[in-house]
């Protein structure tokens, strides 16, 4: 290579180098090396914005010409922002009608000790399926599936990992999933398209799971019998009963979401209408005023709208403050940001520029999608975060699976199989901490039971080299 060359490939990846060396700085080197927190990843990518625009500056491109690279990647992000902006609104407005409170309540009605690891993953993957965040079921129903596991005096380990399955398996399986939207977005595959893809994979991996969980539940030998004490659930239930009024006719939200789901309706559209309907069955069967359900759909629920005093064994409730306007206002950061700042990339062509330095050797399909696992993988557990990694990697490997023929929603999958469902396992990432802080048990304690992410990325290196499920054109 000469130095015209040289000069030429520093260029275009001087950016992108800056912005790596950045990110595993901040968000990990400094958590776990220096002893201080993660730094805002906002900010870091900000920071890299910045970088990256004086860096292209420097070289002779004028800022016009940059700004209108910025501007055009950023138009992409318009639609997964609407997303992000329905499902908070959603979240909240499934509280304040009472539906996910119902669906709660009845979950816990139907645990039975004696299995109580494969329930925990069943109610955290139902849940999870209903509000597409996996974050949101660990902290509602998981935080008390934890409680019931107190009580009868269960292996919290286990627990926690049946949990954080389940959650997350919801996470990537709901067409209300950020994530899930996301990869969709970064890949520009149909989300519905993405999510059937991701069946090949995490639907064997859930089977396998659910049975681990059974045997594990039937070995513990939990007898109902035996618990003479279960006043934290009996005073959960009771103040669910105490703060809504429950009727069947609250899950029309529900059938909304899944009837839009089923008949592919504009999933933007899907989304509001089930948030008003939830909003009117609010005003109609809950004992909230016209002014709580709107600042809910804002700012999200808050347990003090109601006049109910909650004890403080039913202190768990406070869980149900989520949701509204702004509860995914960090996504919608995050996008935008990131958009900008792959659009400063795409000025000097830096990222088809490494995949085809780092790739250029690759002559089968199978190593393709093994790199693209690979390198989410690592994206992931160095970056801690999932939006970030799927516009790199969907950005990065697009062209060459479109080059070698093989279906994005491969690719897709990819992203989630190696990055969203592995996030959880590492305690330096925002999961890993979230998890921790809200279940009371480290992802090193749980990993080694969270069979759904341990098999589910086993099977996708699987379906890699076998070709099985890889949807290749020719």
């Amino acid at each position: 290579m000469n130095n015209s060359a040289e000069r030429k490939a520093i260029h275009r990846v001087a950016p992108l180098l800056f912005f790596f060396a950045l990110l595993i700085y901040g968000l990990f080197i400094h958590p776990v090396f220096v002893g201080g927190p993660m730094l805002s990843l906002e900010v870091l990518i900000l920071i890299a914005l910045s970088f990256s625009g004086i860096y292209l500056l420097s070289i002779g491109f004028t800022w016009k010409y940059i700004e209108s690279h910025i501007s055009k990647k950023v138009k992409e992000s318009v639609p997964v922002l609407l997303i992000l902006f329905s499902i908070g609104v959603l979240i909240g407005s499934w509280i304040v009608s009472g539906t996910i409170p119902m669906l709660i309540y009845h979950g816990i009605s139907l645990v039975s000790p004696e299995w109580i690891y494969l329930f925990a993953f069943l109610i955290c993957i139902l849940f999870s399926l209903l509000t597409g965040t996996s974050w949101g079921s660990a902290g509602t129903i998981g935080i008390v599936m934890m409680g019931i596991s107190e009580v009868f005096e269960a292996n919290l380990a286990i627990t926690a990992a049946a949990v954080v399955g389940g959650s997350f398996f919801g996470d990537k399986m709901s067409p209300l999933s950020d994530t899930t939207n996301i990869a969709s977005l970064a890949t520009n595959v149909p989300v519905f398209d993405h999510i059937k893809s991701m069946m090949y994979t995490t639907g064997p991996s859930a089977v396998i799971a659910m049975i681990l969980y059974g045997i594990l539940s039937q070995q513990a030998g939990f007898d109902k019998s035996d618990v003479s004490n279960i006043e934290t659930v009996a005073m959960t239930l009771s103040s669910l009963d105490q703060l809504f009024t429950f009727h069947i006719v609250l899950l029309l939200p529900l059938l909304i979401v899944l009837y839009g789901s089923m008949t592919k309706k504009p999933i933007v559209l899907t989304l509001l209408s089930s948030a008003w309907v939830a909003c009117l069955l609010a005003y109609f069967f809950q004992d909230f005023s016209f002014g709580d359900i709107i600042q809910t759909c804002k700012s999200g629920f808050n347990t003090q709208y109601s006049e109910v005093q909650l004890t403080e064994d039913a202190s768990v409730l406070q869980i149900l403050n989520r949701g509204g306007l702004y509860n995914l206002i960090e996504g919608i950061v995050v996008s935008v940001l990131i958009f900008a700042f792959i659009g400063t990339l795409e000025v000097v062509g830096s990222i088809s520029f490494v995949i085809d330095y780092l790739f250029k050797s690759l002559k089968k399909k199978s190593s393709l999608i093994a790199s693209s696992l690979a390198a989410t993988l690592f994206t992931n557990l160095t970056t801690s975060n999932q939006y970030a990694t799927s516009f790199i990697i969907g950005t990065a490997f697009q062209d060459k699976y479109d080059e070698m023929e093989v279906d994005r929603k491969v690719l897709s999958r990819s992203i989630e199989d190696a990055g969203t469902m592995m996030e959880n396992l590492a305690p330096w990432t925002p999961s890993g901490i979230f998890m921790m802080s809200t279940l009371g048990v480290s992802s090193l304690e749980y990993a080694g039971y969270q069979f759904l992410s341990l098999a589910n990325i086993l099977i996708a290196f699987l379906f890699a080299f076998t070709g099985i499920a890889c949807f290749y054109r020719r």
